[in-house]
């Protein structure tokens, strides 16, 4: 298949498309700033602007798109410019998409859409989380994604595109195993090392090839599952060395009546719905890419 993948230059858009491309599948790479892999064609384009939306599509008439452009993490910009640009885009892709009889289109969502680390508190319905979960963003960012969701889910129920979205928690890029900085400006180390620091987003993170492998997944296999489903992309464990039955009520003492179902390394966010009706799991943890250090 020719899948176009948006923010191919980011953390995550990159082992997108070296994962589609590994698969035999030809990409097409959209995304302002340089960085996408040479596996891809590279195409800068403003997907803010519908016009510009529209012509992506009719010029390479792809079998599928994968959207992940986005402004990437919450308060580093301005929260205005986070919301229009955000919603935007996922307006305009879809829209484009639709219009031009594109088969099938991803979204990437977020699992900050749940609400947690609002300044006000916040309280689990139940733990582990999963996509039935209730949501409740509470910054531009999560609000954002959040409504990136409801824009598939219109055109999944208007259209005969169909639409998917993924919740990818905190990817983690290969090279950031071996040190460098994540998305937070944290190494991996000091996130295992501060619990305070991963603790406000429970501790989840995602492998960026492991994230890959599902948006592959289900470029390949979108067909099997009804049109606007919605799914999580996690690790297998916990992003932290002790369980967090003991762990997470420390950092967020709302969670102390829901965490004792979380033995072991187990995680707050479960991925079970992408196993159930994909086949997908996680392979990596941060235990297999840095030791049980």
């Amino acid at each position: 298949m020719r899948v176009l993948v948006t923010g191919s230059a980011g953390r995550f858009g990159r082992s997108v498309v070296v994962a589609l491309a590994d698969a035999g599948h030809e990409v097409v790479g959209i995304d302002t700033a340089a960085g996408t892999p040479a596996r891809a064609l590279w195409l800068p384009a403003d997907l803010t602007d519908l016009g510009e939306a529209f012509e992506v599509m009719t010029r390479f008439r792809p079998d599928a798109v994968v959207h992940l452009a986005a402004v990437a993490t919450p308060f580093s910009r301005t929260d205005g410019l986070t919301f229009r640009v955000n919603t935007q885009l996922a307006f305009n892709v879809c829209e484009a998409a639709a219009r031009t009889g594109v088969p099938k289109v991803v979204v990437a969502s977020s699992p900050t859409v749940i609400g947690y680390g609002a300044p006000g508190g916040w309280t689990p319905a139940y733990l582990p989380i999963d996509e039935d979960h209730p949501t409740a963003p509470w910054n531009a960012y999560s609000l954002s994604k959040l409504v990136a969701e409801q824009v598939m889910a219109s055109f999944a129920r208007a259209s005969d595109t169909h639409f998917a979205a993924i919740r990818p928690c905190f990817v983690v890029a290969p090279e950031e195993w071996e040190g460098a900085p994540t998305q937070s400006g944290h190494t991996i180390r000091e996130r295992l090392d501060r619990p305070d620091v991963a603790g406000v987003s429970l501790f989840n993170y995602v492998d960026a090839r492991d994230a890959a492998d599902l948006v592959l997944t289900l470029v390949e296999r979108m067909q099997e599952v009804p049109s606007g489903e919605v799914f999580f992309a996690c690790a297998p464990d916990a992003l932290a060395r002790e369980p967090l039955a003991e762990l997470l009520p420390q950092v967020i003492p709302s969670t102390a009546p829901f965490a004792a179902c979380l033995t072991g390394a187990s995680p707050a966010f479960s991925a079970a719905r992408a196993g159930r009706l994909l086949g997908w799991q996680a392979k990596r943890s941060w235990r297999t890419e840095m030791g049980d250090i």
